[in-house]
């Protein structure tokens, strides 16, 4: 199965999405933030990255241009609550930079998984 680099500062809601994600037979690596994510970056087992924008230690934006300059053709999912800013903005440039797809928080967790599912090119099992 696919493996899944989950990049989320939320302790629970980065718990939440490994549970569901590893229910569904996905290999899910974690990060706290955008510079543990580099180093836990595993190109070769790594499909797929899902990645918050507003962390400390390096944040989202940065994680989306390094990730695509390592691994092109790997599958980028933004996720943002926007700070007070609103999610707007950011997710607009992570789309720019090269997201696959973005998602506003919060967000509905079966919406998630179809898409990681559709941008991985897996059958959704009814």
């Amino acid at each position: 199965m696919p493996g899944i680099l989950l990049v989320e500062d939320d302790r629970d809601l980065r718990e939440m999405l490994k549970i569901s994600l590893s229910k569904r037979g996905f290999t899910v690596l974690e990060a706290e933030n955008g510079k543990d994510a580099i180093t836990r970056f595993k190109p070769a087992i790594t499909d797929m990255v899902v990645t918050d924008l507003i962390m400390p230690d390096e944040d989202g934006l940065k994680v989306i241009i390094q990730f695509r300059e390592k691994k092109p053709a790997i599958k980028i999912i933004a996720i943002s609550g926007g700070g007070k800013a609103g999610p707007g903005s950011y997710l607009n440039l992570a789309k720019a930079l090269g997201a696959d797809a973005i998602f506003s928080k919060p967000f509905s967790l079966n919406d998630l998984i179809s898409k990681i599912e559709d941008l991985l090119n897996i059958e959704q099992l009814k």
